[in-house]
């Protein structure tokens, strides 16, 4: 039995535990995040292996979840010197049908879970919203989802940040897990599947890991980008890949971009990607963003008027994920402060983030967009270096700049490190001939110009 000494000698370590705990995610997430999404949190409970943690109504939970998982496994286990799980438990006060159709997805999640599958029970078919930017992506995912193994294998889908990729090939495993609970499948990113592979390295284990890999009917890999200059990932996933090709196992990647513009990656293995069936999302037009906004409130029962919908829809351009960010903090906040959503209350919460739209359009912000989508940092793109790697997304850059904002030459060439105005001509004049003779590419700057457009 606890004596009462030991008891209050918990609580306050449970306290400055998360007392610690709180300082660090202030500082790895930043103010505005924390202050609005972690700050209300609170340590309910703290026993051996797991942590409870109260938050006020699921809205939090979803937006923890979807931008940082992990983030509060990690910081409470590595302070408190235990490997930790994480489990969160909404507020009372949340109402009834609010908590039914929270038990519904976490009760879908342990399912996968108990199978070793661990995607996210809400990225389905049904949730996902199709317009003219991937209709062609959902097609072939769906068409891979129904008959796994038979055609467009490997399915290989890309496009930019928060576009829906990740939703698209978990939809695949939870159609697939759901209709055939004999599949052996895996969900895994990139990132995950070095770790694991150095691990098994580290400690000679090599074999379990082929075993692992190599038996499953189908394997879902997020990010492959990442695997970028890294020899000993890349060999391994090319016999990996071979070996489910060849047992007519279903394969499905995504990356940021296509497998032709994957830099330091072995021939064979973007040969490999580029086998089966190439899809690409682009950013969705008005239409799609209203249907994606009036799809979300339904799923999460926000009540939300009309003139809020087309707010937000003209005032994030491109990205699906901040599209819903914006929503679900709208949602957030009127929960706290027990406000209906309206238009003022809309533009006074997201300032910060749609206030931005009326700016002027600078160089550095295009420098941001594009690095972004070849995964660069905007440095390099400012650097000396000549490599194509970055010869290319430079003189995009200078296009754009060019096309968008009212720079003059030598102003953009001195914003991209300091080029003079020679280079700046030479540059547009090299983008807009490899617009006119690769369809693929010149899909890429229409699509990077309805982003920046201001």
């Amino acid at each position: 039995m606890i004596s009462p000494v030991e008891s209050e000698k918990g609580k306050e370590n449970k306290a400055e535990l998360w007392q610690r705990a709180q300082e660090e995610l202030r500082s790895r997430t930043g103010e505005q995040f924390y202050q609005m999404w972690l700050k209300p949190v609170r340590l309910k409970e703290l026993r051996a292996g797991q942590a409870v943690l109260e938050v006020p109504n699921r809205f939090f939970r979803e937006w923890i979840e979807d931008n940082h998982p992990g983030l509060l496994a990690e910081v409470l286990g590595r302070l408190s010197g235990n490997s930790l799980k994480v489990r969160y438990q909404v507020a009372e006060t949340q109402a009834a049908s609010e908590r039914r159709a929270e038990q519904a997805t976490e009760s879908r999640r342990s399912r996968l879970a108990s199978r070793g599958i661990y995607l996210n029970p809400k990225y389905t078919f049904q949730s996902f919203v199709v317009g003219p930017c991937n209709q062609f992506a959902h097609a072939a995912a769906r068409a891979v989802a129904e008959a796994p193994g038979r055609s467009y294998n490997p399915l290989f889908i890309y496009g930019g940040a928060g576009l829906g990729k990740t939703h698209l090939i978990s939809a695949i495993g939870n159609h697939v897990a759901d209709r055939l609970r004999h599949f052996n499948l895996l969900y895994v990113t990139s990132e995950q599947f070095t770790n694991e592979l150095v691990h098994a390295i580290r400690h000679q284990k090599t074999d379990e890991l082929k075993a692992k890999y190599r038996s499953l009917d189908l394997l879902l890999l997020d990010d492959v980008q990442f695997i970028e200059g890294k020899g000993s990932t890349q060999e391994e996933l090319f016999h990996t890949l071979n070996a489910l090709y060849e047992s007519q196992k279903q394969i499905v990647i995504s990356s940021d971009r296509p497998p032709k513009e994957i830099g330091n990656l072995t021939e064979r293995l973007r040969s490999r990607f580029s086998m089966g069936l190439i899809a690409d999302i682009q950013p969705p037009e008005l239409e799609t963003k209203i249907a994606i906004i009036h799809k979300k409130a339904e799923l999460e029962r926000i009540q939300l008027p009309e003139d809020v919908v087309h707010f937000l829809a003209q005032g994030v351009r491109s990205n699906i994920r901040e599209l819903e960010g914006c929503l679900i903090r709208l949602a957030a906040h009127s929960s706290l402060t027990g406000a209906p959503i309206d238009l003022p209350m809309a533009r006074t919460v997201l300032r910060d983030i749609i206030g931005q739209a009326d700016r002027p359009l600078t160089v550095e912000a295009i420098l941001k967009a594009v690095a972004e989508h070849y995964g660069l940092r905007p440095q390099e793109l400012k650097a000396r270096r000549r490599t194509k790697e970055v010869a290319l997304p430079r003189q995009l850059v200078m296009f754009l700049a060019r096309e968008l904002t009212q720079c003059s030459l030598s102003e953009i060439g001195r914003a991209v490190g300091g080029k003079d105005h020679a280079t700046v001509i030479y540059a547009c004049k090299q983008v807009q001939r490899r617009r006119q003779a690769d369809e693929g590419f010149n899909r890429l700057v229409e699509n990077l110009i309805n982003r920046l457009r201001p």
